[in-house]
């Protein structure tokens, strides 16, 4: 996928339909909270904008680093990443994984639900604004965080999922 989109594009055409994908080829379960943390933390990452950071090495909406969450995944869920990577035909190997990240927008999407997954902890409740923050920066471990911006980057994404509500 090329180009901008909104965040309401963004979870119509990547992260609801990679969600499904995962559950159905991993049994990685998604429901409005994992849907809700995704959009808000590629709200925060990446202001649902940039595929690639800005004079940095993060790709993908959620900004993943190589050396960070990619290699994570890796080595934590190999069994649940690579049946994806199969699926959407991009070599099983970290740097290509890293790359294809920056223009894959499913791919992405599944590496933020499966590094999600990896957490013992069960992901917060719809609305708990202050408990998604304390899950993404658990998950996420940002270096510059913006606590000022998280209640309006998840405010967006809880936006998006009662819309469809109503």
């Amino acid at each position: 996928m090329g180009g901008a989109l909104t965040p309401k594009g963004l979870l119509a055409t990547a992260v609801d339909p990679a969600l499904e994908l995962l559950a159905d080829l991993t049994a990685v379960p998604s429901d409005d909270r994992a849907r809700l943390m995704i959009m808000a933390i590629a709200g925060q990452e990446s202001a649902w904008e940039h595929r690639r950071q800005i004079g940095g090495p993060a790709r993908s909406f959620w900004q993943f680093e190589k050396g960070g969450g990619v290699a994570g995944l890796f080595q934590v869920a190999p069994e649940k990443l690579g049946p994806i990577c199969t699926y959407l035909h991009v070599p099983f190997d970290p740097g290509t994984v890293f790359e294809a990240m920056a223009w894959n927008d499913t791919l992405a999407t599944c590496m933020a639900r499966l590094l999600l997954w990896t957490d013992p902890a069960p992901l917060p409740a719809v609305g708990d604004v202050q408990a998604g923050w304390a899950y993404y920066q658990r998950n996420w471990r940002p270096g510059l965080p913006h606590p000022e911006i998280w209640p309006a980057r998840y405010g967006t994404a809880l936006g998006l999922l009662s819309k469809e509500t109503t």
